[in-house]
């Protein structure tokens, strides 16, 4: 029995595919492993948002070969995609399987044998235009349900529509049957995933349905007690979904919306859908409706052409803004986008400097949510997550709380009472709240 090992860097959705690939090799017969356990085959999903995931994509080959020396080191994800050559080129890789061919790892690398030239199997990314069912299961105590793939958007910074494709999704009947087998296993919350998921619905290159549509259909599933939305644009944030996620049995209140500049100069630079006016009404829509909701935002500093002027607006835009975390990006130049050729370069000191601010605003929106949520009783989802004797869990509204660590809650939903904040940043609870 061959041992394979798997690691995933980046988003949810990669780690939605990798948990369907893993299975994929257990049903051939291979034995899943950790990395560490001397694998026969490694295979890695990359990410390539940032130079950094390339950096680590490169170390990570590196610790397999000192791992297994003679083992089988296979690169799939969105760096293959975009630079097969490149990873061709690394010391010790086997092979690099692009976006349509990484689901037929098991076909094409058939027999995992070695040879003299790395394999490279990566297609046009217009060949990636069929939708690949996927959800992750066992790895995690929530669930990464993939529900939509690739985007049509073409923001100016960003290259995941070269390394994924076009927008494509599952249909609702098809969705709704893989919700119900997670729904058969001891998964209490899942989160719906995607590039761009509230694009949900273009199936055969045709609009079939709309996201607001899936999540009145998934809230009837029963076996599931939690629904998480992901990422979503605030463009595609309706107050239809608003309105019903208010109200929903499963969805619980927690948005993650990309803001990425609170300047409009600069989102009309970056090629985003949307002005700040537009996410200022999303974030009222939804403190109207659900007072105690999390809202987290993604955010790009020193994209080109960010003046200190520009990046204020944004800070005080933010600052001002009743949010409760954020995303900080610092912009780095991607190859193929719109973005690199743009005037205005920002130094790298002060687009450093930059993050640093917006980090440290963060922190304070973080503390200023959970403030005002202490005294309120919620309900937290107890994962396998222990530090120093105390167990970690989320509750609906994705407040990061700590107890003392009791095997039993493990995989847990416990109504508790939210009594203090911690010299750790989480949120202690009552004893009382447990019985």
């Amino acid at each position: 029995m061959k041992k394979v090992a798997f690691y995933t860097l980046g988003c949810k959705l990669n780690f939605s595919e990798t948990s369907t690939i893993s299975r994929q090799f257990e049903e051939k017969g291979f034995l899943k492993v950790d990395f560490q356990e001397n694998p026969d085959i490694f295979i890695i999903n990359t990410c390539s948002v940032t130079d950094n995931a390339d950096k680590k994509c490169k170390k990570l080959v590196k610790e397999a070969k000192k791992i297994s020396p003679d083992s089988y080191v296979a690169i799939i994800g969105c760096y293959a995609q975009l630079k097969p050559t490149e990873i061709a080129e690394i010391e010790g890789v086997d092979a690099v399987l692009g976006a349509a061919e990484k689901f037929r790892l098991l076909e094409l690398l058939d027999g995992f044998a070695k040879e003299q030239e790395t394999k490279v199997l990566a297609s046009e990314i217009a060949a990636a235009n069929s939708f690949e069912t996927s959800y992750s299961l066992h790895d995690r105590t929530r669930t990464f349900l993939k529900v939509q793939d690739g985007c049509n958007y073409g923001c100016a910074f960003c290259t995941i529509p070269l390394a994924r494709g076009k927008s494509r999704s599952s249909t609702i009947p098809s969705i709704l049957a893989s919700a119900r087998d997670i729904a058969s296993t001891e998964v209490k919350e899942v989160v719906l995933t995607g590039v761009n998921i509230g694009d949900f619905g273009i199936v055969d290159g045709k609009r079939d349905a709309r996201f607001a549509d899936l999540v009145m259909a998934l809230d009837e599933v029963e076996g599931i007690a939690r629904f998480r939305i992901s990422s979503i644009e605030p463009n595609l944030l309706t107050n239809e979904i608003i309105e019903f996620v208010a109200q929903s049995k499963r969805f619980v209140p927690h948005f993650h919306i990309p803001l990425q500049s609170g300047s409009n100069a600069i989102l009309r630079k970056m090629g985003r859908r949307y002005l700040r006016e537009l996410y200022e009404d999303r974030v009222t829509k939804i403190k109207t409706l659900l007072p105690h909701a999390c809202i987290g935002v993604d955010v790009i500093v020193g994209f080109p052409g960010e003046t200190d002027e520009l990046f204020l607006e944004t800070y005080n835009f933010l600052n001002e803004l009743n949010i409760s975390y954020l995303h900080v990006f610092t912009y780095s130049e991607r190859a193929n986008t719109r973005a690199v050729e743009l005037e205005g370069v920002v130094p790298m000191k002060k687009r450093n400097e930059r993050s640093k601010m917006l980090r440290i605003l963060s922190e304070k929106k973080r503390r200023k949510f959970y403030e005002e949520n202490l005294g309120q009783t919620f309900t937290v989802l107890f994962e396998e997550d222990v530090e120093n004797g105390m167990m970690h869990g989320f509750t609906e509204n994705y407040i990061r709380v700590a107890a003392k660590y009791d095997p039993i809650l493990i995989n847990e939903l416990k109504q508790v009472t939210l009594d203090e904040i911690l010299e750790t940043g989480n949120v202690g609870v009552r004893e009382p709240a447990f019985a």
